[in-house]
Order: C-alpha cells, then structure tokens, then sequence
C-alpha cells in the first residue's frame, strides 16, 4: 500500500546529521507495516524488535546504556544476527513499553549516529506523561504518520491514471465530467471508508461494506480496550463520555466543543484531563479558534474555545450511525452529518500536509472554518460541502484583513474569482490533496 510517509523517509536514510526516528501516530495507522517496508525496500537487512510482544527485550536496557552491548546483545544473541551499521535497519516497536528503550535513544544518538534506527509508539504521548519517562529531547527526529488520505486511498484503489490526467490541466481549468464524476463517487466511497489501512484493504479487496463495518467496528473497539488499560481509572468513564460526544458536537451548526454537552453536570475542570488523554493518544484533534489573526497564529489561539475532530472520517461514520446507503444516494437523512464530514476529512487533509489550522470567529459570530499560515501569508478557507459556495464571513474576513489568496472548498468545479481584492481559489473537495500547486508563487 503506497504512502507518502515513505518519501520523508528516504529523505531521513539519507540525510547527514540525522538522529533515531520516532514515528508516532494513531493506533492502526500503519507505522508497523511502512517501517517494515521502508527496510525491505532501502536496507540489506531489518533488525525488528517489538517491546509488546517480547518484554523480555526490556532486560537488555536495564543494565547501561551502552550502545555497542545492547547491539550486541539485541543482534547475535537475540535475533542470531550481527546487526551493522548503514546496512541494517532497527526497528524498535511499541517502544512506549519500554520507557529505558527511549531514554537509550539519547546515546544511540551521541554515540552512534551512523546507524538506522526507527522507533514506532502509539501512545507515546500517553506514556510519557503517565510514566514520568526521561525523553531524549533534542536527540531524535520526529515524524507523525495519519491513516490514509484521499489521494492514497485513491492510489489504493488504482487510480494513478486518471491523477494524472487530472495533472495536466491548468490549476484554474476545469475539470471535465469525465473526471469529476469518478472523483466524487470515490470520495463518498471514502466518507464511507475513511484511511485506517486495513479497512482500505479490505475495500479495495471487495468493494463491500459489510467486511469493511466490521473492521472499523473492531478498531473502535480497540481504542475503548485502550482507554481500560492504559487510562487512569479515574478517567475511563469520562474518556467514553467525550468519545461519544465528539460526533454529536460536530453536527451541531455551532459546532464548538461544549463540555457541558457531554454529560449532564459535568464541568470543564472534570473532563479536561480526560480530553488531553484523547489529544495525547492521537485520537482526537483540537482546532482552535483566533480572534486576531495576526503572525504567528499560535499566539492568539485560544486554548478554551475550540472544536474537535476525530482522527478519521470512516470512524467517524461508522460512530455517527450513518449507512453507505445514505451517503451514496446523499440523501436529506444524510444533511445533518454532511457538514461534519466534510470539516473532519478536510481537517484531516490539513494535518497530512503538514498544516496546523485555526478556526477564525469574530466577536459578532462571523465564522471562518479554517485558517493556516504559509510562507508568511495568511490563507483563509472556507468549507461548503455542497456546490454553493456564498459565504458571507469568508467575504468579512477578506474585506477586514486582505490576504493575497484564499480557498473555498466545495463540490464546484475548479475556478478562480477576486474575493475583497484576495484571489480566492475554488478546489474541488476531492483535490484539496493538490493545494500545493494554488500556494505556489
């Protein structure tokens, strides 16, 4: 299955001063099988190490942290294979279970850089806090992996030939009904879908969405075993209240999460911590709101009043309750959810591309759905998840601050018009994966 992460990993093989990767994510995302690989594809050989499965690697970094013992030990003794520099990969997975492993990162670094060593964790954010472990700040990269987006659900799908043609036309033509028709049948298959790789397989396996159901309902259920084992007991309730909550919030016009909307007599001060477990999980995704929409956004965001996505758009679907049925036929039923579907899947396609979006609401409740900065612009976005794309705070934002560009996302066809003097792009939300090419100068 093709994923994008694999090019920022090629890039960090070969980089000079690099240090142990930690690639982190969701659980079931895919860091296991990109890992494997990326080692198969790049490496003569792949030292794999799961801390999950074998705890009884934690021993080996229970001594010292010298380096070239535990290689050694990791190497001829458990695996029955010298593990060398520039030829081998080492992977060391579900490391969050071995809070000394990631402490051994700092000298692994220091000591040897020429080694390829990539580290996979889930719920590293989790542990770390929960644990107290000794995080070798400064000594590792760190890349952060999503389950697929639309454009690699669609290279699952075979579809590399009509991207390509899609290519060729000039950013601001239009597409042809030939093209667009396939397009959006492909993205209610992925409303329906959503990015976890193994409902994607099964997908493209059967074009059922039977199978499909079930394995998202499995991973959800995961994630609830997840909250019993690794949640303070304290919290576990509480994780199942905000969990629930999240696709109820979201179809609400004002979508703004409300911690009093997630149980009756329930406060924010109860619940916060409960919520940043989530966060930390990868499990959820905050999106703050700016007032004031000045450089560096991440300043003037505003920690208490935010919405919440979930981490996918299938689960997300499959939560909500919401048949395939009524999102092919885009039935009325189907109105409600509309919206938040859209806002999640492009979320999502925001943080994929590397993007920290804000929301912008003003103080007489005009409201932009997302706000990113780039290259020391500003770039507004407004999100229709039908053809009509009139929207009144998008025109206010413009008028009052005068970006350069702007989008609006929308099942219309691809355009170009002047917005308040801000040259505004009309994207088609099934090629919001090609905003790159409208950022370019």
């Amino acid at each position: 299955m093709r994923r994008q992460v694999m090019e920022r990993l090629m890039i960090w093989k070969d980089a000079k001063e690099r240090k142990p990767l930690l690639l982190t994510g969701v659980r079931q995302c895919g860091k296991t099988y990109i890992c494997k690989e990326f080692g198969e594809q790049c490496f003569e050989d792949v030292a794999y190490f799961n801390f999950e499965k074998d705890r009884g690697l934690a021993s080996i970094f229970e001594y010292d942290f010298q380096v070239e013992r535990i290689l050694d030990e990791l190497g001829n003794v458990v695996r029955g294979k010298e593990i060398v520099s520039g030829k081998t990969l080492v992977i060391f997975d579900e490391i969050q279970e071995c809070p000394k492993a990631i402490t051994a990162l700092k000298y692994f670094c220091e000591d040897k850089r020429e080694l390829h060593i990539i580290c996979a964790g889930s719920l590293l954010g989790v542990s770390v806090k929960r644990d107290g472990i000794s995080f070798p700040v400064g000594k590792v990269d760190r890349l952060l992996m999503y389950p697929l987006s639309f454009l690699e659900f669609l290279w699952a799908e075979g579809k590399e030939r009509i991207l390509e043609r899609v290519r060729k036309y000039e950013k601001t033509s239009e597409l042809p009904e030939l093209y667009t028709k396939e397009l959006k049948r492909e993205l209610k298959y992925y409303y329906i879908v959503g990015g976890m790789p193994e409902a994607v397989l099964m997908w493209t396996k059967t074009h059922q969405f039977g199978p499909v159901e079930e394995i998202q309902d499995n991973i959800l259920l995961d994630y609830r075993h997840d909250f019993a084992k690794h949640a303070p007991k304290t919290e576990i309730p509480k994780l199942g209240w905000i969990w629930d909550s999240i696709p109820k919030q979201l179809a609400r016009e004002n979508n703004k999460f409300i911690f009093s909307h997630v149980r009756e007599g329930k406060r924010s001060k109860e619940l916060e911590d409960a919520l940043e477990w989530l966060v930390d999980a990868g499990l959820v995704y905050k999106l703050e709101r700016v007032g004031q929409p000045e450089f560096p956004l991440s300043f003037y965001a505003d920690a208490t009043y935010f919405k919440m996505y979930l981490c996918d758009v299938g689960l997300l679907r499959r939560m909500s309750g919401v048949s395939a049925k009524i999102i092919l036929e885009d039935s009325e039923l189907y109105k409600n959810f509309k919206g938040a579907f859209t806002e999640n899947y492009v979320m999502m396609e925001l943080l994929i591309q590397g993007r920290h979006p804000y929301f912008w609401r003003s103080n007489n409740t005009a409201e932009l759905d997302f706000l990113f900065e780039e290259e020391n612009q500003m770039i507004p976005v407004e999100v229709k998840a039908d053809v009509h794309t009139r929207a009144k705070s998008y025109g206010q934002f413009c008028k009052k601050y005068k970006p350069q560009k702007g989008f609006k996302f929308s099942m219309k066809n691809v355009g170009e018009n002047i917005v308040e003097e801000t040259r505004t792009y009309s994207v088609p939300l099934y090629l919001v994966w090609a905003l790159e090419r409208y950022l370019e100068k």
